[in-house]
C-alpha cells in the first residue's frame, strides 16, 4: 500500500475508523475517502456498488458496523445480526467486483466460543457455543471473516480479516442504553462523581474477565497487518492480558476520582466469564500494543470530558 493509492475507510465517523484514519494520516497518507452514513447507507447493496464503481478503491479498511455493549446486543439481536449482514456482504461483494486489491474486516472476539480455552487461539472458531447474549452480532461477524475466505477461495481475493479485543479510547459510545462495559464505567463514575451520589452500581458480580485495547494501538496494528499479512487465517489483535471487571470499576473509580463505594448486581447477567486473546501470531509478525490500560483509560476520560458528555 503506497501513499497515494486510494484507501476507502468504511466507518470513518466510528472510534475505530476515526482511529485509523488519524493512523494513516499520521503516515503520511494522502488519498484517503470517506462517507458518513447520510451520504452513503452501507446497508443498501445498489448505493454501495455504485460507490465502489465511481470511487474504484484499491484498500479498504470495513470498520463499518452496528455495535453496542451486552444490553443493546440482547436487546436489539435482529437489528445486530441483519444490518451487520447486510453491510459487510455488499462492502465485500462490491470491492471483489470492482477490482480492490486489499481489504481488511474489523471482526470481534466474540465471534469465539462462549467456554473455549484461554487464551483464544485463532483456531478455535465454530468449535463451540457461542455466547447466548451477543450471539446475533458473532454470527453476522463470522459470516464476514467466511464471506473474506470464500471471496479469497472462489476469486483469488487478499481479504484479509482481524479479530480485535474489546476496545475503548477516543470517541468511543457512552450512552448507557448501547456502550460497552469501559465507557459505561467512566460515565457512571464520572455522573456519580458529579452528582455526589454514595454508590455506583454495576452490571454482574465483577467476576468475569476481559482484555481492553486502546482503539489508536487497534488501528496501528491494521495499518501494520494490511502490509504485512496476507493469509486466508484470521488474526487477533489485543493486548494478552486481562483484567477483571471488579478491578476495571476499581481502576476507572481512582481515574474518574469517584469516592463513593461500587455495588455489584449480581441479578444482571455476567456473559462470557473470560474472553483473553492469544496474540501470538501478531507478536511474532512484529506488532505489539504500546499504550498501558491507566493511560489509555485516563486519555478516553478526558476525551470523555472534553466532548461534555452528562
Amino acid at each position: 500500500m503506497q501513499q497515494h493509492h486510494k484507501i476507502y475507510i468504511a466507518g470513518h465517523n466510528g472510534m475505530v475508523g476515526s482511529a485509523i484514519h488519524r493512523r494513516l494520516i499520521q503516515l503520511g497518507y494522502t488519498n484517503i475517502i470517506t462517507r458518513s452514513s447520510s451520504e452513503l447507507d452501507l446497508r443498501n447493496q445498489q448505493q454501495v456498488n455504485s460507490f465502489f464503481e465511481l470511487e474504484k478503491p484499491s484498500y479498504v479498511f470495513l470498520a463499518a458496523a452496528k455495535v453496542g455493549g451486552i444490553m443493546a446486543n440482547n436487546t436489539y439481536r435482529a437489528d445486530f445480526l441483519y444490518q451487520n449482514l447486510m453491510i459487510e456482504a455488499n462492502i465485500i461483494h462490491a470491492a471483489a467486483n470492482n477490482g480492490v486489491t486489499k481489504l481488511l474486516f474489523l471482526g470481534s472476539s466474540c465471534i469465539y466460543p462462549k467456554f473455549a480455552p484461554q487464551p483464544l487461539q485463532e483456531d478455535y472458531l465454530l468449535t463451540g457455543i457461542l455466547e447466548p447474549t451477543n450471539e446475533p452480532y458473532a454470527i453476522a461477524k463470522i459470516a464476514g471473516i467466511k464471506l473474506c475466505e470464500a471471496y479469497r477461495d472462489q476469486y483469488g481475493c487478499n481479504f484479509i480479516s482481524v479479530m480485535p479485543t474489546n476496545l475503548y479510547g477516543i470517541g468511543d459510545n457512552y450512552d448507557l442504553q448501547n456502550s460497552h462495559v469501559l465507557p459505561a464505567l467512566i460515565r457512571k463514575m464520572h455522573t456519580a462523581k458529579i452528582q455526589g451520589d454514595a454508590t455506583v452500581t454495576i452490571w454482574g458480580s465483577g467476576t468475569p474477565k476481559r482484555e481492553f485495547l486502546y482503539a489508536d494501538d487497534l488501528a496501528d496494528a491494521c495499518c501494520f497487518l494490511i502490509q504485512q499479512y496476507n493469509e486466508k487465517e484470521l488474526i487477533n489483535i489485543g493486548t494478552g492480558e486481562d483484567i477483571s471487571i471488579a478491578d476495571l470499576a476499581h481502576l476507572v473509580k481512582k481515574l474518574v476520582g469517584f469516592t463513593g463505594e461500587l455495588v455489584f448486581d449480581t441479578t444482571k447477567p455476567d456473559g462470557t466469564p473470560r474472553k483473553l486473546l492469544s496474540v501470538n501470531k501478531l507478536h511474532q509478525l512484529g506488532w505489539q500494543h504500546t499504550t498501558l490500560l491507566e493511560d489509555g483509560i485516563a486519555k478516553a476520560y478526558q476525551d470523555f470530558l472534553q466532548k461534555q458528555v452528562v
